[in-house]
């Protein structure tokens, strides 16, 4: 079992900036594949962007954010983070980050485990 608990949303003015840390608990954080998705009210979840773990740790972007966002992990704490920058009010969405053991990375919902999520308002 992996609990993944997300931090550092909040209410920033478009434009702006936000960094997001997901911590896991987990023996082995360097054996899962890590996503960040956002779910806005009404709408589906919607995929942000992914990091592999292996040695190159390739990332992966959403069309959406890629230049904005960047996801990076540190294996030594168990966090994966997302900097969010040049913020809009579209990025307003609960933000969710999520867990899959192996070395598939996938830029859909088929993640094994999900975080709470923190709910991210970008006001313009």
């Amino acid at each position: 079992q992996v609990e993944l608990v997300e931090s550092g949303g909040g209410l920033v003015q478009a434009g702006g900036s936000l960094s997001l840390a997901c911590a896991a608990s987990v023996r082995t954080f360097s054996g899962y594949a890590m996503g960040w998705f956002r779910q806005a009210p009404g709408k589906d979840r919607e995929f942000v962007a992914a990091i592999g773990w292996l040695t190159d740790n390739t990332t992966y972007y959403a069309d959406s954010v890629k230049g904005r966002f960047t996801i990076s992990r540190d294996n030594a704490k168990k966090t994966v983070y997302l900097q969010m920058n040049s913020l809009e009010p579209e990025d307003t969405a609960v933000y969710i980050c999520a867990a899959r053991f192996g070395q598939t990375v996938p830029v859909t919902p088929t993640y094994s485990y999900w975080g709470q999520g923190t709910q991210v308002t970008v006001s313009s």
